[in-house]
């Protein structure tokens, strides 16, 4: 009796201990080894920022759905859930069998799928399937403003502001804990998060919804009704370079970009560039105007052409015997190539090219999206006689719609040329300012004198020249329009494709909005600029003057003027 008893004392001393050491002294091992095997972990991306337009309007947001998830360790028989799954998650049977198989905690099957399909998946009641909630970017207006927001693949920005600023953007990384049994089935929908080391931001655009939306639409009728290659809008702030609206056709719903062939997913007005034809006339006016070598009423003889080093180079009233004696006021309203010309030649090389570089041509504007193109314009070392002249009229250069946007701003703003923005503001998640854009002044490229005599010339376009159908009931409108001849593979300038072009401004007596419009490459209809580009550049400007709730100035009626 005594050798039990000390026997069972000695044992319950050992058990004593041997409790003590797996309680104490293991205690925080085993705890480790036990959270692991009832909870499992996995890394997500949450809380990105929303984008607003410039009066809060969601432009792009995010909503919560779920992602199926699978713990390998948990799943007896890899080959029947792949099965299972496959069909509903519209997946290859063999790359689920190869996931659920990894010496994983937890591994994705499909991340971010639609509810009708979380819940088909969680009514199997799969051993080893569990979910957990994520977010999905959406965009409430569809294709609005596609190719500017861009879009966002499964973490990350990729395209468009949502790629520019994605610094800002951009969620927090998270692990999220989720608990599980012993078949890793998830035991709760609720789930522990590590502290969130980083804070997204939302933008405020200088983009206002409502004139991205009239321009968008009527971009919609011109392709419907020309069916264009391409066709383009731009509006900007003459006296702040803000972009109030941008966008082109054919576009992309940002939902479902990989269904859209991605030449579509930049932006044109920012990303391409050609050769803009007669709207370039007017940085050779402001030239020749800010040096004092222009009288607008000295007159000019037209014959239809003018030769320069061997080469003709035509009016586009050549086969009338071309437009006659006229004052240069006249050649730009009637857009006379022999004119500018001679204004070229008034010039000279190395002052066009100068002024050329000064409006910002040939180099990026630095607008806070990626890709901007800087155009091609030549140096004055490669201005030859032929080239002096081309280049004074818009050919054998090319420019960007952007560049030509805010070089007119600088022409009717007094003279200065802005640097253009899309963000204006950049705030916490809490509403606190981080950020907010200054207009930025680049230089004052001519004087206030110069740039009133240029607004009076243009408004001379739409009154009595090639722009006479932008013309609006109750306001002055001014402008210029382009007509640019396209390259074929072959280098050579096609005769039967156009790039039709039209930029201005209203109204005349205080500019509200700068509006550049293209059309590219007509293939239906009427192909020539007063069919196309001007009707475009006048419906897109009216409804946003009347947006504005801009008051018109003039009494009379058009057709009482232009009688």
């Amino acid at each position: 009796m005594l050798f039990v008893f000390v026997l069972t004392l000695l044992f319950s001393l050992y058990l004593i201990g041997r409790l003590a050491w797996i309680q104490i002294v293991l205690a925080d091992e085993l705890y480790d080894q036990a959270w692991r095997q009832w909870n499992h972990n996995i890394v997500v991306q949450v809380g990105r920022g929303a984008i607003y337009d410039q009066h809060g309007r969601l432009l792009a947001g995010s909503t919560e759905v779920q992602t199926v998830v699978a713990i390998p360790q948990k799943i007896a028989d890899p080959e029947v859930v792949a099965g299972a799954l496959a069909p509903v998650l519209s997946m290859n049977e063999r790359d689920i069998a190869e996931l659920v198989t990894l010496d994983r905690s937890a591994v994705y099957i499909k991340r971010k799928v639609d509810p009708e399909i979380t819940e088909a998946v969680r009514e199997m009641n799969l051993p080893g399937i569990v979910f957990f909630n994520e977010e999905k970017r959406y965009y409430p207006g569809g294709n609005l403003a596609s190719q500017l927001l861009g879009f966002v693949g499964m973490d990350q920005g990729w395209s468009g502001l949502e790629f520019y600023y994605e610094q800002y953007l951009s969620g927090s990384e998270s692990r999220l804990h989720f608990p599980a049994d012993a078949l890793g089935r998830q035991l709760s929908r609720n789930y522990f998060g590590n502290p969130l080391p980083k804070q997204s931001y939302n933008l405020y655009l200088a983009i206002d919804e409502s004139i991205q939306h009239i321009a968008e639409r009527e971009l919609e009728r011109v392709m419907a009704e020309a069916a264009p290659r391409q066709v383009l809008a731009i509006a900007v702030d003459p006296y702040s370079g803000a972009v109030l609206a941008a966008a082109a056709r054919p576009d992309f719903n940002p939902h479902y970009f990989t269904d859209f062939d991605p030449e579509r997913w930049t932006l044109a007005p920012f990303t391409t560039s050609f050769e803009p034809g007669s709207t370039l006339k007017l940085v050779t006016l402001a030239a020749v105007l800010e040096e004092g070598l222009l009288d607008p009423e000295e007159h000019f003889y037209c014959p239809g052409f003018v030769m320069v080093n061997s080469q003709r180079i035509n009016c586009w009233t050549a086969d009338r015997g071309g437009c006659g004696n006229i004052t240069f006021r006249q050649a730009l309203a009637v857009s006379c190539n022999p004119a500018f010309v001679t204004l070229s030649r008034k010039i000279g090389a190395q002052k066009l090219s100068g002024y050329i570089d000064f409006f910002g041509f040939g180099k990026t504007t630095g607008i806070d999206y990626p890709g901007e193109s800087s155009g091609l314009v030549f140096g004055a070392s490669s201005l030859g006689p032929l080239e002096l002249a081309t280049t004074s009229f818009g050919q054998g250069i090319s420019v960007t719609p952007i560049q030509q946007a805010m070089a007119v701003a600088a022409m009717i703003n007094g003279g200065y040329l802005y640097k253009p923005y899309l963000v204006k503001e950049i705030r916490s998640r809490d509403g606190e300012t981080i950020f907010k854009r200054e207009p930025e002044l680049v230089r004052q490229v001519i004087s206030a004198g110069t740039s009133e005599k240029l607004v009076e010339l243009m408004e001379t376009v739409i009154l009595e020249g090639t722009g006479r159908t932008a013309a609006l009931e109750g306001y002055r409108v001014a402008g210029k329009t382009g007509t640019a001849k396209k390259l074929g593979e072959d280098q050579l300038y096609r005769s039967d494709s156009y790039i039709y072009s039209f930029v201005g401004f209203a109204p005349v007596e205080a500019p509200r909005i700068v509006l550049f419009v293209s059309v590219d490459g007509v293939t239906k209809g009427p192909r020539f600029g007063s069919a196309t580009s001007v009707p475009l550049f006048k419906r897109i400007m009216e409804d946003t003057l009347n947006y504005l709730q801009v008051t018109p100035t003039v009494v009379t009626s058009i057709k009482e003027d232009l009688n």
